[in-house]
Parts: structure tokens; C-alpha cells; sequence
């Protein structure tokens, strides 16, 4: 029985037609594995198109493979984003390591056709997976994970929007240490501010509803940013829009790393209450 194949190469770094020559029996030749149709449309032997779904998965995995490797720069910048929030002690490499396993699996699951770019589709689970992976071998000081505790409950027990001040007096802590508080919530926490991005995988479907609530949570968003501070908006647009580093940010403000740090924290939080009000 002859099917018909139709197919384009998805890889340059595979040939199609030697693709299909390696493997053949002895003394047999491509030629005879190949007939024409009376419309003149070449079809191919059952045994052809066994070797047409082979080479298209291993042009598949190739594809893959220069995903990850392309993208290779996104796992340092990331971590170089995160690492002055990071607590002491550590382990880069095994930040990085889990970085790349998060690289790899986006590189799997990416489906080009949805119309996402993949880098963003990448830096979520990069990202996840590297505050995941610190969440797990860095436990935090005791100290820190006590304030972050009187935080979490103040916060529960103050209607939003809840300042960091409103904070500060429900937990009797200071205002510094209620930043700190909140720097370190994400490896404390399933959830944080950056883990509640879209995330265009877990979407149900293309539907007007859900195009339409995506749209009102980006413009929420929107005039949430607006409600900022000057100082606490210029920050949030140096390190989401223009993607800079806090050092790179502490460098434009002439601050430094740690004050850039609580004042994304402060940020955040607003961002926050702002959502949580509305």
C-alpha cells in the first residue's frame, strides 16, 4: 500500500534524502522505494514514511536542542536578576543548573503555534525553577522567617490596600524590615507578585471571555503601575520593561543595590493591594 507525504525540512542540519538512504538493505536502492502517482504526485512505501516520521522527529528534537542552546543567556540573566535578592549562602550552580532543567522543559512543552515568543514563554519556568530551587536548599535565617510570618499575618488581618507603614505598626516591625520581609517572601511562598504572570500555557482557549478578562487584568495592571511613586514606578519600568539588573538599576538612580531592592519590594506590595482592592 503507497501513502502519500507531503513535507518540508525543518532542520538544516539534517538531509532528508540521506536521511532516508542510511539503513537500507543491501543493494537496494532509494530509487525503488519511491512511485508516481497517474497525477504525477510522488508517493512513497510504507517503509518511506516510517523514515519521513523518524527524520521529522529527530528534526523536531534538533529544533529543540537550538532552542536551548540559543537561550542558554536568558538562565545567567535571570539569576543575575534575582541574586542580590537572594539570601547568603547560595549556591549559583545549582541555581543555574536548575535554570537550564527549566530551560529544557519549556523547550519541550513550546508550541510555536499558539503565537507566544518564546522567551517569554521560557522565563517564567526559568525563573520558578531558580526561585524554586532556592526555596528548597536555602532556608532562611530564623529571624528573617519569623518577620516574614508576623508580615504575612499582618497583611491578612489589614484591609487592602495596606501600606508597608500600616505593616510596619500591625507587626511592630520597622518599615525597612517589613521590605525585607516581603524581599524574601518569595522563597518562602508557593505564590509571589512574579509567579502570578500569565501564563500563556495555562490559558483556556482563545475565547473572547478570556481574551477580554486578559485585557482587563493588563489595563488593572496598567493603572496600578500609574498609582505608583515616581521613584517605586521608574524601578518597576527599569527592571520588568527595560530588563535591567538591580545593580544596572542602583547605577541609573545612583542607589544602591539593597535600597533598589526594597524599593521594587515596596513596589510590588502596592501593586499588590492595588489589585487585591479593586
Amino acid at each position: 500500500m503507497l501513502t502519500d507525504f507531503r513535507f518540508s525540512a525543518q532542520s538544516k542540519s539534517f538531509s532528508p534524502v540521506s536521511f532516508f538512504k542510511q539503513d537500507l538493505p543491501a543493494g537496494q536502492s532509494s530509487a525503488g522505494l519511491v512511485a508516481h502517482t497517474k497525477d504525477g504526485r510522488v508517493s512513497m512505501s510504507a517503509a518511506v514514511g516510517r523514515k519521513l516520521q523518524e527524520y521529522s522527529r529527530t528534526a523536531e528534537q534538533t529544533a529543540r536542542d537550538e532552542l536551548v542552546v540559543s537561550h542558554l543567556w536568558l538562565v545567567r540573566h535571570l539569576i543575575g536578576k534575582v541574586a542580590a535578592r537572594l539570601p547568603s549562602g547560595v549556591d549559583v550552580d545549582n541555581l543555574e543548573s536548575a535554570g537550564v532543567l527549566g530551560l529544557v522543559e519549556s523547550a519541550q512543552r513550546f508550541d510555536a503555534s499558539r503565537g507566544v515568543d518564546f522567551k517569554s514563554f521560557a522565563a517564567l519556568r526559568i525563573r520558578g525553577a531558580i526561585i524554586d530551587e532556592a526555596r528548597r536548599n536555602c532556608p532562611l535565617p530564623q529571624e528573617v522567617m519569623r518577620r516574614v510570618s508576623l508580615v504575612t499575618k499582618a497583611r491578612e488581618r489589614l484591609p487592602a490596600p495596606a501600606t508597608t507603614e500600616q505593616i510596619a505598626h500591625e507587626s511592630g516591625l520597622t518599615n525597612d524590615e517589613v521590605l525585607d520581609a516581603l524581599i524574601a517572601m518569595p522563597f518562602v511562598h508557593v505564590h509571589s507578585l512574579e509567579q502570578l504572570e500569565t501564563d500563556p500555557e495555562h490559558r483556556s482557549g482563545n475565547t473572547s471571555d478570556t481574551a477580554m478578562e486578559h485585557e482587563e487584568q493588563k489595563q488593572l495592571l496598567a493603572d496600578a503601575i500609574a498609582a505608583l511613586p515616581e521613584r517605586e514606578r521608574l524601578v518597576v519600568t527599569l527592571y520588568y520593561t527595560e530588563d535591567l539588573r538591580l545593580k544596572e538599576i542602583g547605577a541609573v538612580l545612583n542607589l544602591s543595590e539593597s535600597r533598589v531592592s526594597r524599593l521594587l519590594a515596596s513596589a510590588q506590595h502596592q501593586l499588590r493591594e492595588y489589585v487585591l482592592a479593586r
